[in-house]
């Protein structure tokens, strides 16, 4: 089965095609860690709403934008987007004790990438980007508050049908870690077993929000799912 082939069917509103800046956004999530993503989304909805492409920033006004708690990990969250060449520092503001940013787009961020040599995003997920219906599902495990980007990854895989040897090369892990990631993820989700796992996944049915807008999972007697903390 090729990468990019997809085992189960996808009811996503499939007469619907969903913008490729989405899609490219969700990519771009795996790349970052949950709080790295959470800020590059507040910055980059910023810099939008202004029509420019940078932006004053004080790690006060982060922490209010973007729900963080930790002056701490608003700096780190910052460092790591530098480093991964998703945001670039370009002055400070004394007066109002803030850095300046220029936020790139996901494309623009891809390209900077691809230009110094690094991968624009996760080998693992090399040919999903363009693919709609895993787009899809990438879409929607990034946006879930219960899973880490390397759970993320094991979802993937399991939907394109591999087995734990299988992702264990894909996503250079011992099987062993492989099976502890999936007892977590069955877990989450309340289910036993990976038939149950795509399926919940792939249907709405299975999936409600939550009165702060995140996703919650109802288990297998319709009861709430177990929700992990996202790290």
């Amino acid at each position: 089965m090729s990468q990019i082939d997809v085992p189960v069917s996808l009811p996503f509103d499939s007469d619907v095609e969903p913008p490729k800046v989405v899609r490219r956004m969700a990519v771009l999530a795996l790349s970052h860690t949950a709080i790295e993503h959470r800020l590059y989304e507040v910055m980059h909805n910023e810099t939008l709403a202004a029509s420019r492409p940078t932006g004053s920033f004080s790690v006060r006004r982060l922490v209010g934008l973007s729900g963080l708690r930790s002056y701490g990990s608003v700096r780190r969250g910052c460092f790591g987007l530098m480093q991964k060449l998703s945001i670039e520092s370009i002055g400070q503001d004394d007066l109002q004790r803030s850095s300046q940013y220029r936020v790139f787009s996901p494309e623009e961020i891809f390209a900077r990438r691809r230009a110094v040599g690094l991968l624009p995003y996760p080998e693992e997920v090399n040919g999903y980007e363009t693919n709609r219906a895993f787009g899809l599902l990438i879409q929607h495990l990034v946006g879930r508050d219960d899973l880490t980007r390397r759970e993320a990854l094991v979802v993937l895989c399991c939907a394109e049908g591999l087995s734990n040897a299988e992702i264990g090369k894909r996503l250079q892990i011992r099987e062993q870690t492989v099976k502890s990631h999936l007892r977590r993820i069955f877990d989450t989700f309340g289910v036993k077993r990976r038939t149950e796992l795509v399926s919940r996944l792939l249907m709405r049915r299975g999936i409600k929000k939550t009165k702060n807008g995140h996703t919650q999972d109802r288990g297998s007697n319709g009861g709430p799912g177990l929700n992990k903390p996202l790290v």
